[in-house]
């Protein structure tokens, strides 16, 4: 990536500690949800989570995030445990804070944004990714360009990295913004091609397979399409939008589309440049939404996944599709169901569930016929 603004290492032997910072009237069992997450993102990234705290504070320091009178217990860890990276379970860092705390505790420090940033960067892999990957580095960067300083030109490389003195980053500040143009007309090609490409199937009943990171879309898509999507057990295995064509029965082929999953809060600057893989969704005539029915945050994922929906304002029928029963509890499942009975469940890995969601599909795609 020309803007590698992100300075998580992907070997295994970096070894992170992970702050939560609880405010007064946060709720602790969010807080406690999103930390657990970004551990799952952290080991995504490849590094080592070695310990993670929750510290609470009145507010957020100006200066050091977590107050200065913390910073000496803070950087006794950091040697004892021979840490490397810290990293704040917070989506908005200042670039002066990271300054402060690197200097004063001798380790690198970011935030959850740029854990994700480095995440979709390792996972980017058609060309269009790519491009939507960096204009989200780039566009992160480019505010905190100023700020971050010393801190860029430690870290070996990339747009905006060549240093603090004020014409070296006005002109990365030219730089970037010529880079973001660039991208962007280089996006509309691809733009163009998406949208003839649906031109071409209008006819086809088109679903858009929506959840949760790592709720199980590639895996279901590729046990309905007989075909080999990228899968891994980790967090945002794939990017890319991919469509296939599902046959589900002699009379009906159905187009299948695999969306970049969401997580809560995603960066803004992400949920941007991907807008036209997600635009997918607005343009399906089914929304399939998958969830892992074993994940003890269900409920949040859901609701993180209904908010996403909504704001695309997509008018489009809904239906979920409850993954990975063949784990789950009995008496976990029996409670989703009592608040989901119109629900599938089943499981796209022993294919439990699936007569039933084709069923579905079919009962749909012929109603849109009718219509």
């Amino acid at each position: 990536m020309d803007a590698s603004v992100n300075r998580i290492p992907t070997s295994k032997d970096e070894r992170a500690l992970l702050i939560s910072v609880i405010l007064p009237r946060q709720n602790r069992t969010e807080s406690d949800y999103s930390l657990e997450e970004l551990k799952l993102l952290v080991k995504t990234a490849g590094a080592v989570v070695v310990e993670a705290m929750t510290v609470k504070r009145e507010k957020i320091d100006s200066a050091y995030i977590i107050g200065k009178g913390f910073l000496e217990k803070l950087k006794t860890i950091v040697e004892e445990k021979n840490l490397k990276v810290i990293i704040f379970d917070l989506d908005n860092t200042r670039p002066a804070q990271i300054r402060n705390l690197e200097e004063h505790l001798n380790c690198r420090v970011v935030g959850r944004t740029e854990v994700i940033l480095d995440i979709f960067a390792a996972r980017a892999r058609s060309a269009e990714s790519k491009i939507q990957v960096e204009m989200a580095q780039l566009n992160y960067i480019l505010p905190r360009l100023k700020g971050y300083g010393g801190i860029l030109s430690r870290t070996g490389g990339g747009i905006g990295t060549r240093g603090p003195g004020e014409t070296m980053l006005e002109t990365d500040r030219r730089h970037i913004l010529k880079r973001i143009s660039k991208l962007k007309e280089d996006l509309k090609k691809y733009e163009k091609h998406r949208s003839l490409s649906r031109k071409s199937r209008h006819d086809i009943f088109k679903i858009a397979v929506a959840g949760y990171t790592n709720a199980g879309k590639s895996t279901l898509i590729n046990v309905l399409a007989k075909d080999d999507l990228f899968v891994e057990d980790r967090l945002f295995a794939t990017l890319d939008s991919y469509t296939r064509k599902v046959y589900l029965n002699p009379e009906l082929t159905v187009l299948m589309t695999d969306t970049v999953g969401f997580i809560k809060n995603l960066p803004t600057n992400l949920i941007a440049s991907f807008k036209s893989t997600i635009e997918e969704i607005s343009y399906a005539d089914m929304i399939l939404v998958v969830s892992d029915v074993t994940s003890p945050y269900l409920e949040e994922q859901i609701t993180t996944v209904e908010n996403e929906l909504s704001a695309l304002s997509t008018d489009k029928p809904v239906f979920y599709f409850f993954n990975k029963c063949d784990s789950a509890g009995v008496e976990a499942l029996n409670m989703v169901k009592s608040e989901f009975p119109d629900a599938v469940y089943g499981s796209a890995l022993t294919g439990a569930g699936l007569d039933t969601l084709i069923s579905v599909i079919t009962e749909n795609a012929g109603k849109m016929k009718l219509s």
